[in-house]
């Protein structure tokens, strides 16, 4: 029997002692689902943003920080489905959702060849400490997963926090400013080795984290950066 054959039947067995269930409705999931199933698949609030046409995300860094273009993948709001996969994803130990994600909107960026020039795809980084102690960067399988799919060079050591920072959730946009201020410093053995770098996170709310993180990128001469994430906080 071979290894990969082995790993299925394995696989099989598990699926059946420990049945795989949906992060939405609870709901067992079939062989061909992952992570969420086809119903509450389709409950997932898509922003259909690109990177042809200026949208949500681009208004928020205009006139604060030079990216060259922004889009997040889905909404985010305070109750609801995305809300709790991300909580998941960031608490829980459930890795696999940030893959999950970057499948499905890596597979649409390749499809559509928005972003062929980007070269590499840098994840917002976490403090080693923060690190540390969650086990994991919460980004870093999404932006992973977009960079195979780009054809992309995945660079989760060029940006390095040197800031610890607690958790800004309940914090204004002035306050995530001051917070997010040189927190974020850069890998020299990076310099002058790419032209276009695509900036990855979770989600985007006030934008602090991104604008700090791309002027940090910025010290780079002949750099572009653009911006995707996760989720956004929608307008209003």
């Amino acid at each position: 029997m071979t290894p990969k054959r082995l790993a299925k039947i394995i696989n099989e067995i598990n699926n059946i002692l420990l049945p795989r269930v949906c992060f939405g409705c609870n709901a067992q999931l079939f062989r061909d689902e992952h992570v969420l199933c086809a119903v509450c698949r389709h409950d997932v609030p898509l922003t259909d943003y690109n990177y042809l046409e200026e949208n949500a995300v681009d208004r928020i860094f205009y006139g604060r920080i030079p990216i060259k273009k922004a889009a997040s993948f889905v909404f985010f709001s305070k109750n609801g489905l995305v809300k709790n996969l991300l909580h998941w994803l960031k608490y829980k130990n459930q890795e696999q959702i940030g893959g999950f994600f970057g499948d499905w909107c890596g597979a649409q960026l390749k499809e559509s060849g928005q972003l062929d020039h980007i070269d590499a795809v840098v994840p917002v980084p976490l403090h080693p400490k923060k690190l540390k102690k969650r086990g994991y960067n919460q980004v870093a399988l999404f932006a992973h997963t977009i960079a195979e799919n780009l054809g992309a060079e995945y660079c989760d050591d060029w940006l390095i926090k040197v800031k610890n920072i607690k958790t800004q959730t309940k914090k204004g946009r002035q306050s995530r400013w001051e917070s997010s201020k040189d927190a974020f410093d850069l890998n020299a053995s990076y310099s002058g080795k790419f032209k276009h770098v695509l900036l990855v996170d979770d989600v985007i709310t006030t934008g602090a984290t991104i604008e700090s993180c791309t002027q940090t990128l910025l010290q780079q001469k002949n750099i572009e950066v653009s911006v995707l994430s996760m989720a956004m906080v929608p307008e209003g």
